[in-house]
């Protein structure tokens, strides 16, 4: 199936010169997601899954859309496609314009796009009124350019997809254990005795994970699966490059599935944690060794004490509610990490797109320094990126909160004085756009206006900019939905070879585990007429910062130039980057230090490993609703979709679905294949419709429901976030569905304005958070 689409989009010779370098030590590094790649010589001819054949085949498609194109279809036209068919309409291949007013974009020349943007920069009254928003395709040397951009600019408005994905995540290992990072490696991940995967769906959304999840099994592993569905790819793996696999016998992965309720991960790894210390306590009573590792407690962590004495009084009634999971099966998971010596617990977006997200991956940390399950092989804690560098982007400083030890190391190594004040995530740049705080937008990659929650506030808010930039290689919503005056950048793809006046260039970036890699373009441009991601930011910061005394040391010609030149900086100023071009040259890369995995070393104040004490949440539902999740379909990467079909959940010929179990579709009396309305209130008084979507069975845990963004985007209100992380809780919707045309009117409420804090903020929790 991989072949067949790279066949049909790239022919046959684009096909053969990008699928056998995807993701070898001397190609190119997959724009899909974040997976960690085996060493050099341990690498198969195809190291590459059916989801990055996808990928590539859509960048290194031969449609081309061109200035014929944008002529021939008006901005208001292309407004009403769909995002499948704007992808489809191929790559760009020259800088648009979109001036106010007009109806069609047109051609513009590089430098005359350039002076546009830095003109109407330097014309905003304070540099806090721009906005430079990163997605995670963008390469190590383009997110350091760019936030070396944005800071000599004297601005930390920096938002991210990672604001919107893992924030919650980087909050609470970084509180935790000093890293907000994985703390395993590959090979870990084959050594495992125990993996336990929550919230997360590999078969789609990293499914390289698979062949790691069959090694292990085969090297003897027990691997438990938690989830609200039960996804094809966690519970078997048919290898499409062993011979047991084509044959369609495949492997059997989870040996336990555990069918949670939405936003139950919190309570289960409370109980899990009760468990664990009350057959410590029974077995040291009997003079034996216990499933707590004493020892590591002892000498690594600190705040055990007040962490045993919150489980030993946890409200077991409110784990059942909360969990909708069985005390059988929560005591036969807790027989698993007792006999395991080790253990990785892995998760995703269905754990970090919670109110009390950052509560939950604190909870499975507990469980992790319970057992001295950091800093040993085989064990560990593995947050999955779904992004192929997103990780990379904020090594790199992609943050809109400026550590003091990374402003001081540009200082010194620019001249420039950094800017201390925290800027806007994703969701305070929509709040910003919207309220009139900001004017311009530059979007490097990423297509912002399907990406972020609360779809119809964000469009709002995107069409009030004075100028809407965006660094792109396909049409995608966020040119149709746009400033006053809006720039298409095209630049060159992951494929493409990248050659400037120094010659041959390539760029590096950061997987999963922590490793960074360099990745080299191999087929022709789409278009002599596109540019690099370094040459676009290089260029604009020079427009921008021309004249004035900000930047104006900064070599960006040079960088520009020599890529080199861009990676000796990075050496100066990013922690563990030393001789950083040196390194990146080797076969496969190097690895960051990590070190919590390295040395069991932790940057806390405490200089320990934290325990954590969080209450214990119900997300309590109204009756006749039920907790709905956003996520991918199978033909889907992001925002950027393949096809209408989900092949591994059985689904096919559209989008517009939700999945609900069938004993809450008879209680809502409605049958499988009825047209419904998804209706989302909130406590503020907002309500948001979705109309005319196809209810069908799906085996999903009760009162769970799912549907595919972008499309159910606009039911996540933009003030519903995760405690400390500020990540949209596009996990936990509570919504009714009724009858197609039964729903009421949407009722718009402004929401929480700009510069409110999250953890403080007045406005009372929506009904099914209180």
């Amino acid at each position: 199936m991989a072949i067949k689409r790279g066949l049909t989009q790239m022919g046959p010779t684009r096909t053969a010169r990008t699928l056998l370098r995807l993701n070898q030590a001397d190609g190119f590094d997959c724009m899909g997601c974040a997976w960690p790649d085996p060493a050099p010589g341990e690498r198969k001819t195809a190291e590459f899954c059916e989801n990055g054949a996808k990928a590539v085949a859509e960048e290194a498609t031969k449609a081309r859309a061109d200035r014929g194109f944008w002529a021939a279809h008006s901005v208001a036209e292309l407004a009403t496609w769909s995002d499948f068919q704007l992808g489809q309409a191929g790559r760009l291949t020259e800088p648009m314009i979109l001036r106010e007013g007009a109806t069609h974009y047109e051609p513009i020349a590089w430098e005359a796009a350039f002076e546009l943007v830095g003109e109407t920069i330097r014309e905003l009254a304070s540099v806090d009124e721009a906005i430079f928003y990163t997605s995670g395709r963008a390469s190590n040397e383009a997110a350091f350019c760019y936030q070396l951009f944005a800071r000599a600019l004297g601005t930390n408005n920096l938002p991210d997809c990672s604001n919107m994905c893992h924030e919650s995540t980087s909050v609470a290992l970084a509180e935790t254990i000093g890293i907000g990072k994985a703390t395993v490696t590959l090979e870990d991940i084959h050594d495992a005795e125990l993996l336990v995967l929550c919230g997360q769906n590999p078969g789609t959304n990293h499914p390289r994970m698979l062949t790691a999840l069959e090694k292990a099994k085969h090297n003897g592993a027990t691997i438990v699966a938690v989830n609200p569905l039960p996804e094809t790819g966690l519970m078997r793996f048919d290898n499409p490059q062993t011979a047991r696999g084509l044959s369609g016998v495949g492997s059997a992965l989870a040996d336990d599935f555990v069918q949670i309720r939405g936003n139950g991960d919190l309570a289960l790894f409370q109980a899990l944690g009760a468990l664990l210390l009350e057959r410590d306590d029974a077995a040291r009573a009997a003079g034996l060794p216990g499933p707590v590792d004493r020892d590591f407690v002892d000498r690594h962590t600190s705040g055990f004490g007040a962490y045993a004495a919150h489980l030993r009084e946890l409200d077991w009634s409110a784990v059942y509610e909360a969990t909708g999971v069985t005390r059988a099966q929560i005591e036969s998971l807790a027989d698993r990490f007792v006999s395991s010596s080790r253990t990785i617990i892995c998760w995703a977006m269905g754990i970090t797109q919670h109110r009390n997200a950052v509560g939950t991956i604190k909870e499975i940390t507990n469980i992790a320094l319970l057992q001295g399950n950091i800093g040993k092989p085989g064990a560990g804690l593995c947050p999955v990126r779904g992004h192929s560098n997103v990780q990379g982007d904020r090594s790199m400083g992609i943050w809109e909160k400026l550590p003091p030890h990374f402003a001081a190391a540009l200082e010194k190594e620019f001249g420039i004085q950094a800017p201390t004040e925290r800027g806007y995530d994703t969701v305070n740049a929509v709040r910003a756009l919207r309220d009139g705080k900001a004017h311009v937008f530059i979007g490097l990659g990423g297509n912002f206006a399907a990406a972020t929650p609360d779809t119809e506030w964000t469009h709002e808010a995107l069409r009030s900019a004075k100028l809407t930039v965006q660094i792109s290689t396909k049409p995608n919503r966020s040119h149709v939905v746009h400033g006053r005056t809006a720039l298409i950048l095209p630049t060159l793809g992951r494929t493409e070879r990248d050659v400037g006046p120094q010659g041959p260039q390539g760029v590096t970036v950061e997987d999963t585990a922590g490793s960074v890699h360099l990745s080299r373009g191999r087929v022709e441009p789409a278009s002599p007429h596109l540019r690099s991601e370094v040459a676009i930011i290089t260029q604009l910061a020079a427009a921008t910062l021309q004249g004035g005394p900000a930047g104006s040391s900064i070599d960006w010609e040079a960088m520009a130039k020599d890529y080199s030149v861009v990676r000796h900086h990075i050496a100066h100023v990013v922690p563990g980057c030393e001789a950083y071009d040196e390194k990146v040259r080797r076969p496969g890369g190097f690895m960051l230090p990590n070190p919590p995995r390295d040395n069991r070393e932790f940057d806390t104040p405490q200089h320990k490993a934290l325990f954590s004490v969080t209450p214990l949440e119900v997300l309590t539902v109204p009756e006749g609703h039920l907790i709905l999740q956003t996520l991918r379909s199978h033909d889907q990467f992001n925002t950027t979709i393949y096809g209408h079909d989900d092949r591994y959940r059985g689904l096919s010929g559209g989008r517009d679905v939700v999945m609900v179990h069938p004993a809450d579709l008879a209680d809502l009396r409605l049958r499988s294949g009825d047209l419904v309305d998804i209706v989302a209130p909130w406590q503020d008084g907002s309500v948001r419709v979705l109309r005319g979507f196809r209810a069908v069975e799906y085996d999903t845990a009760r009162g769970c429901a799912a549907a595919y963004y972008p499309e159910t985007n606009p039911l996540v209100s933009l003030d519903s976030t995760a405690r400390g992380s500020n990540c949209p809780t596009s996990k936990a919707i509570v919504v009714r569905l009724v009858p197609a045309g039964a729903a009421p009117e949407p009722v718009r409420v402004r929401g929480i304005p700009l510069g409110q804090d999250d953890d403080h903020r007045s406005l009372v929790l929506p009904h099914h958070l209180s």
